[in-house]
């Protein structure tokens, strides 16, 4: 009988993602079969399987902490937001219409019974089922309907542990508020409680810890520290913390645009772990300067947010960066940004029907309904790069600009077709290709020509893999978590799931 276990949390960003991609990996190191499951996601970070299929990134680094492969069966239902108001419901990997939130919340009981199915196939291949909420389940707005918190471990019959971030203070009122606001048969269904993200001594917790537990009937089953665990973010809140000034101990600069529909910011954190390099994400034009690298990222609405870059005057200051030789790249919709000129004829994206871009690439991008995902593999000159596409229309090149790749396979499959643009200079360049900072060597090989460009030798030996550094990372997370967590009790309450299920059969 599969065994399953859900982390909710007091809030977004509460850390219930870390927590269960650290479980993912406890349990993995025991050599069971282990896959993560959150039933709705709302997220710009995605990620294209092998299969062309769209999902969540925590749950792809949920399941590669697991030692398996990403499934959209793990997150069958994704919300990419487009406006305030709209998002992109994807389903099993695939677009299934835009969505207001009124519309979504009368559509969501129409999706019940296929998660259920999604879940009971993926459970049936695995030993544990790690699932993970979303947001609060005290969102007693949204109950009657819901399909990821509580209104899932009902249909997993799972017991939940409340996962609570002390750093933004308050955490007991937030632990005691959650689980009373839920009816009796829901405050059952708690079976621990995680305070995370906790700095200081935790023996001045200890009082506390004993005071929420018998008011809530509750354990609390571990404080797990601050820790320096480097990991993929999923949600946009994790901006937040990224750093916005450069670190003069490194030798290159590299500045990416924070743009208010950015999507799949994860590119960069290859960069990041970089030794020489600084990422910085710049929210306003006084603040760009002059970066050895500009990066303009992905956008969910691509016309909108270059609207917002010329209404907060960064135009001038973008131009300022190439006047100087800087090099410039734009990643999916930051190339298109980089164009002549932007279409949307039909509203495909927003009410922006024609804009003009940034006019630094001789391209036109033209929307339409046709959504392309995909794993590809493409060929830079020599270099053989590994990405993956998620784009809404397509970009035609003119005469000043050349391809900046050739797709060679597409889902696996052989394929001959031009990848981004070039200008003139080679100074400035983008692609469709997500993912591209992830190959390592040719990544070091650009940072090289920066540092050349600067007077700086180059960088040898330096080359990381960030498949490695992910490996040490997901372990470094779950003996974090092994230290800090009552194991004895999340077993038991493994343990106890499964003859739940047992007993209802």
């Amino acid at each position: 009988m599969t065994q399953a276990i859900m982390f909710q949390g007091t809030a977004s960003d509460s850390g219930k993602s870390w927590v269960a991609a650290g479980l993912c990996r406890i349990l993995h190191q025991r050599g069971l079969r282990v896959a993560p499951f959150k039933s709705q996601n709302m997220a710009l970070n995605s990620f294209i399987t092998e299969h062309g299929d769209e999902m969540g990134r925590a749950q792809v680094f949920q399941a590669e902490a697991a030692g398996i492969k990403p499934d959209p069966r793990m997150n069958p239902v994704l919300l990419k937001p487009s406006t305030d108001k709209d998002s992109q419901v994807i389903v099993m990997g695939h677009v299934l219409a835009d969505m207001d939130a009124v519309s979504y919340y009368q559509y969501k009981p129409q999706l019940r019974t296929r998660v259920q199915a999604v879940y009971d196939s993926l459970a049936a291949e695995n030993d544990v089922m790690v699932l993970e909420g979303a947001g609060s389940p005290a969102e007693i707005n949204l109950n009657d309907r819901d399909i990821v918190n509580m209104g899932m471990a009902r249909m997993a019959d799972a017991p939940v542990v409340l996962v609570a971030d002390i750093d933004k203070g308050g955490v007991f009122a937030a632990i005691y508020g959650t689980i009373k606001l839920l009816p009796p048969a829901d405050q059952k269904r708690i079976k621990g409680i995680i305070i995370n993200k906790f700095r200081g001594d935790k023996r001045l917790l200890e009082s506390g810890n004993k005071m929420i537990t018998d008011l809530t009937g509750v354990p609390v089953i571990g404080v797990v520290p601050m820790a320096d665990v480097d990991l993929d973010e999923e949600d946009s809140v994790a901006l937040t913390r990224k750093s916005r000034r450069v670190d003069q101990s490194k030798a290159l600069d590299v500045a990416v645009l924070d743009l208010a529909k950015i999507s799949n910011f994860t590119d960069f954190h290859s960069l990041e772990i970089q030794p020489d390099v600084s990422v910085r994400y710049v929210r306003f034009a006084d603040e760009l300067g002059e970066p050895d690298l500009l990066i303009i990222p992905g956008s969910k609405n691509t016309n909108e947010d270059l609207q917002a870059l010329k209404d907060a005057q960064f135009v001038p200051a973008i131009n300022r960066v190439a006047q100087k030789g800087r090099m410039i790249v734009g990643i999916c919709g930051g190339y298109q940004i980089l164009g002549q000129t932007l279409n949307d004829p039909t509203g495909i994206e927003s009410p922006i029907t024609q804009q003009a871009g940034l006019g630094l690439l001789d391209t036109v991008t033209t929307f339409n309904q046709t959504k392309t995902t995909t794993q590809a593999t493409a060929l830079h000159g020599h270099d053989e790069l590994q990405g993956y596409e998620i784009h809404m229309g397509a970009t035609v090149l003119g005469p000043n600009a050349r391809p900046f790749a050739t797709i060679t396979t597409n889902n696996g499959e052989a394929t001959d077709r031009e990848d981004g643009a070039v200008s003139p200079s080679g100074q400035v360049w983008g692609t469709y290709l997500h993912g591209i900072f992830d190959n390592a060597e040719w990544t070091r090989h650009l940072l090289n020509q920066l540092r050349v460009a600067k007077g700086l030798q180059p960088l040898v030996d330096t080359t990381l893999s960030l498949t490695a550094y992910k490996e040490a990372q997901y372990d470094k997370l779950a003996k974090v978590l092994e230290d800090n967590l009552d194991m004895d009790l999340v077993d038991q309450i493994l343990a106890d799931s499964a003859s739940s299920k047992e007993a209802s059969r």
